[in-house]
């Protein structure tokens, strides 16, 4: 499920067709850019109610990966 919204929300962001690219295409490959990245990640904060710190996003270049990422990522409950 995240996958689909983190790809929704690229598509939307890059300006895309959610079936025009699939959800291991390069961010920069697509046409993102610096600015584009932090206007994703509030994105995932607005819509998912999760801090992606930039860094992340940009070692994390795919929808699958920035996906796993979030998926994986410790919730401050579990890291009490």
């Amino acid at each position: 499920m995240i996958t689909t919204q983190i790809h929704q929300i690229w598509a939307r962001e890059l300006g895309l067709e959610p079936d025009g690219f699939s959800a291991e295409d390069d961010f920069f490959a697509l046409g993102g850019h610096s600015l584009l990245m932090v206007r994703i990640q509030a994105a995932i904060m607005d819509e998912l109610g999760v801090e992606v710190p930039i860094d992340e996003l940009f070692d994390r270049p795919t929808v699958v990966l920035t996906s796993e990422y979030l998926e994986r990522r410790p919730t401050t409950e579990a890291a009490r």
